[in-house]
């Protein structure tokens, strides 16, 4: 009956934590034929010569996705309802301040660390040498199950290499889209409300960019976490738009004009200066190759239709009984605390268990060996067996 109850209680606590929770990867492009095209590029513009030296500058592996890919778990900012279904006064008003307040979704994708060198290699000429540049763009994707619901892709923008060559900047171009608003984290509320072309209008995804880095320099001088530059794409989202199946499916051919605008720039990633010694204990300069971080804003916005607006008291009855059976599972659960000191560790050990009230009797809290939560933190250290939280 212990494992049962055990085996319940956890399957209801995961279906909680799966609907709050949402995973975007994001992937950092790297390219050995970006040094090459910049190397070009300045031949033809008379640049200085050392930067020839960008034709052998890598040859590892031609385009593609680099290391430092990583895994953004991000909370769904879920918006409440509050108290508009319970209330006696049910205004127009009050309704649609609700819905509107669901028609924004915002969230930080920030990498955890540093995701990838910029360059492949130390410089001997300076801190913003680009020989070497291997950083070539940034994707980010988001799926459900083995669906890709949401995806974008971002390459520096080759045909601006000269940027580069000449103010050590760079732009990006979109290449790849998939966008589904039906499929969106819109309308944000945690009732089981699905996007509605019915309902719902101007669906708009935005996205900021940032680019940041930490670097020292010749005086000893450490310049940290300066931003370097920041991207901004606004895509709205029309529903003639989509395919069949409710996508935005774009790709944009090679030497195509991009069909949408990513508005800004950014510097290339300064490298931070290095002191050493050659083999001939001789001291020489160096600037190593180039760490950032990069952090993503995602929004997403959108209108509501005059049709729905009217339809606002039929809407409201709908979202009553939808509160009340979210009520019935949500309004009853309840933590049970016990604290315990371990001997070993020589440190307490705080056990937890979350679960409907109705269903943590005072007989199953014996039994697990839990106690109230006014358990006093200051008790007295107690001899004898310590059960182990994985044991409950």
């Amino acid at each position: 009956m212990k494992k049962l109850m055990s085996i319940w209680v956890f399957l209801l606590i995961s279906s909680l934590i799966t609907a709050q929770k949402v995973e975007y990867q994001t992937f950092i492009y790297t390219s050995d034929d970006l040094a090459e095209d910049i190397a070009r590029q300045s031949e033809e513009l008379g640049t200085r010569s050392y930067l020839g030296d960008l034709f052998q500058a890598s040859l590892e592996a031609g385009k593609s996705i680099a290391s430092g890919y990583v895994i953004s778990f991000v909370d769904l900012g879920i918006n409440t309802i509050g108290s508009l279904v319970t209330r006696n006064s049910r205004l127009k008003k009050e309704w649609e301040e609700t819905v509107k307040s669901e028609n924004v979704y915002t969230t930080q994708i920030s990498t955890v660390s540093e995701v990838n060198d910029f360059y492949k290699e130390t410089s001997f000429d300076g801190a913003m040498d680009p020989k070497g540049m291997r950083f070539d763009g940034i994707g980010c994707m988001r799926k459900e199950g083995n669906d890709t619901v949401f995806y974008i892709s971002c390459h520096i923008d080759r045909s601006k290499i000269n940027r580069i060559i000449n103010h050590s900047k760079f732009e990006l171009v979109i290449d790849t889209l998939i966008i589904s608003p039906e499929r969106s984290n819109l309308p944000n509320t945690s009732l089981n409300i699905p996007y509605s072309f019915d309902e719902r209008k101007n669906f708009t995804l935005s996205m900021k960019i940032k680019l940041t880095s930490s670097w020292m320099n010749e005086i000893v001088q450490l310049q940290k976490d300066q931003e370097l530059g920041e991207f901004n794409i606004n895509i709205p989202v029309e529903q003639d738009m989509l395919d069949n199946k409710g996508f935005l499916r774009y790709v944009r051919n090679a030497d195509d004009a991009p069909a949408y605008k990513v508005v800004g720039e950014s510097f290339i990633v300064p490298r931070s200066f290095m002191g050493y010694r050659d083999e001939n204990d001789n001291y020489r300069n160096s600037w190593g190759t180039g760490e950032y971080k990069l952090s993503i804003e995602l929004r997403e916005t959108c209108d509501l239709t005059d049709n729905y607006r009217k339809q606002w008291k039929e809407d409201r009855k709908r979202r009553k009984s939808m509160q009340q059976k979210k009520d019935f599972l949500t309004s009853s659960w309840q933590m049970i605390s016990n604290q315990r000191w371990d001997e070993l560790s020589q440190s307490w050990i705080i056990t937890t268990l979350k679960a409907p009230a109705g269903i943590i009797s005072k007989d199953v809290i014996d039994k697990l060996g839990l106690e109230s939560t006014t358990t006093n933190k200051t008790a007295t250290p107690t001899t004898g067996k310590v059960t182990s939280p994985a044991n409950l």
